[in-house]
């Protein structure tokens, strides 16, 4: 165990001078975070839209299943994940077991729920104001969902960052199906937990103190988006 009594000033120390592991784990940490909150909006954005404009037998179920989903425990993401890729698994062939694609898919499956659930609800809000309008104007709902969409694009950035706050920030599901390989898989959470186990401090508050960072970066971003949209749209 370190016993360091300037663990904090060491941390600080290898953040200001850009230590080689630290910004390797964070570099991956953002790559794998910021690729699954990509690929999840490519699905969720049309999604959302979609439930919110049509109407069908088991719509119901459907949200609500949605909205379960948001609370997704991160373990049983993580072990779902495993078993579909793992070499007994039906996508084990593809030998994404223990890398960075793997960690995509765990983390796309914890931030796609949140972001199709929320903008679920910000289109079906936005579509009762404007319903009357589109139709008088013979616009069908299929063509309504690009323009929801981008007359929510605020909404929404809003809701993308939620989700790439909810992927930068998890830990289980990227441990299980990524094994923290040193230089291949940790991330800044896996990476933490492990160095704190080692009892090397310094990394550990080092990559905490870069985490809590980019958790109050990715705040202030909703929160600007937030005040810029309730300026232009009144």
């Amino acid at each position: 165990m370190s016993d360091d009594p300037n663990a904090f000033q060491t941390a600080l120390a290898l953040i200001l001078g850009r230590d080689p592991d630290l910004i390797g784990i964070v570099t991956l940490s953002l790559q794998v975070s910021l690729s699954a909150v990509l690929i999840a909006a490519l699905i969720a954005l049309p999604l959302g839209a979609a439930l919110a404009l049509w109407r069908f037998p088991g719509r119901g179920a459907v949200i609500v299943m949605l909205n379960a989903l948001m609370g997704l425990p991160p373990v049983v993401a993580g072990l779902a994940v495993y078993l579909l890729l793992s070499r007994a698994g039906p996508l084990g062939e593809f030998g994404l077991l223990f890398t960075p694609g793997a960690m995509v898919i765990a983390q796309v499956i914890l931030v796609l729920p949140i972001i199709a659930a929320l903008t679920r609800q910000q289109v079906e809000e936005l579509h009762g104001d404007y319903r009357e309008q589109l139709a008088s104007l013979g616009v069908s709902r299929a063509r309504r969902i690009p323009t929801l969409l981008w007359d929510a694009r605020f909404g929404l950035t809003t809701v993308m960052l939620a989700g790439f706050g909810r992927a930068s920030a998890e830990v289980g599901a990227v441990m299980i199906v990524g094994g923290n390989i040193d230089g291949v898989t940790r991330v800044m959470t896996t990476a933490i937990v492990l160095e704190t186990s080692k009892g090397n401090l310094p990394l550990a508050l080092g990559l905490g103190m870069v985490l809590l960072a980019l958790v109050a970066l990715v705040n202030a971003a909703a929160h600007l988006v937030g005040e810029t949209a309730q300026r232009r749209l009144g």
